[in-house]
């Protein structure tokens, strides 16, 4: 009990942080809830229903998203790593950029990342705007630059009739903005558990509640919270197990340490959503995980300092697959 209170104490002091670096999300207004009677008791919500964006500015964000020419190559494009059929990222530990260069961490989800309040494992970028820029010139990924993006816009027929349909300028503001709310549009609503929450009782096997009464007992819920189950602050790797020992220590792999500079925060990282997990494999910012029982298990001893029952791993893992919502077509 002591370290449980322990690991919900050092959550709650980096929640304060992460209140105070600010985001800017989604806003309210821009989706429509899931549940018509919400529970506001608990710490957790369902993904809305449906979102309200404009038809044309999504549309011209799908397809700057979906465009390997923007790289500097023309072979990689946001959703080679990101590949929305398979749960928004490439299942590799790390991702494979132009010319065969390989990332530091491990591509996360872009699914629902509506929802957080920090973008990239280590929190750098505020909005989904910020975080466009960031593969798009990283060496090891896109390995491009605005020159090149506009060239390409003024070159293209298509681009060039979507930008004057939608009145705006062929420029990199306008290229983020785009992207960021094809993005913001990729939610996944009609998970198991957001029926559950909705007041559906079936929607759960006993399995699945169980496991959502363990996550809640053991704690699991003090970091995994708000609608999606994650996103929403930062944590430190390794509450009770020091990472150094079995994760890199290599620049780029330390979490906030890489923006801030500062001791404290070497192996803290955004808690990552937990919403569609089960499609998401490896885990962790390494990729370090196979499966979602190890992931799960890891869990346990870093967060927690228990090492859980085969039984409580399995409830949990069974929790974790109610999660998975119903895909971006």
């Amino acid at each position: 009990m002591t370290r449980l209170l322990f690991a919900s104490i050092a959550c709650a002091v980096l929640v304060f942080q992460a209140i105070a670096d600010s985001a800017a999300g989604a806003s309210s207004d821009s989706f429509v809830s899931a549940c018509a009677e919400p529970d506001r008791s608990l710490a957790v919500r369902a993904i809305p229903g449906r979102h309200k964006f404009d038809p044309g500015l999504v549309a011209l964000g799908r397809k700057l998203f979906h465009d390997p020419r923007l790289s500097r190559d023309g072979t990689i494009a946001c959703a080679s790593c990101h590949v929305l059929a398979q749960g928004g990222d490439d299942g590799r530990p790390t991702s494979i950029g132009v010319g065969g260069a390989s990332g530091s961490v491990n591509a996360p989800s872009v699914l629902n990342r509506a929802f957080d309040f920090r973008y990239f494992w280590n929190g750098r970028a505020a909005t989904l705007e910020d975080q466009v820029s960031g593969p798009l010139e990283h060496p090891k990924e896109m390995a491009s630059n605005w020159e090149h993006v506009e060239s390409l816009l003024a070159r293209d027929s298509d681009y060039v009739a979507r930008f004057e349909s939608l009145g705006i300028p062929r420029s990199p503001e306008s290229v983020r903005t785009a992207i960021a709310t094809f993005e913001r549009s990729l939610i996944t609503p009609d998970a198991p558990f957001d029926r559950y929450l909705c007041g559906d009782e079936k929607a759960l096997p006993h399995e699945a509640r169980a496991g959502w009464e363990r996550f809640r007992s053991l704690g699991c819920v003090s970091c995994h919270q708000g609608v999606n189950l994650g996103g929403n602050m930062y944590e430190r790797f390794g509450v009770f197990v020091d990472p150094s020992a079995n994760h890199s220590s290599e620049p780029g792999m330390l979490g906030r340490f890489d923006v801030t500079g500062r001791p404290e925060d070497r192996f803290v990282f955004k808690v990552p959503s937990l919403r569609n997990v089960e499609l998401t494999a490896p885990y962790f910012h390494d990729g370090s995980a196979a499966t979602l029982e190890e992931a799960v298990h890891t869990m346990g001893l870093y967060q927690l300092g228990r090492d859980l029952a085969e039984d409580d791993v399995a409830l949990l893992v069974s929790f974790l697959r109610s999660l998975t919502g119903r895909l971006p077509e």
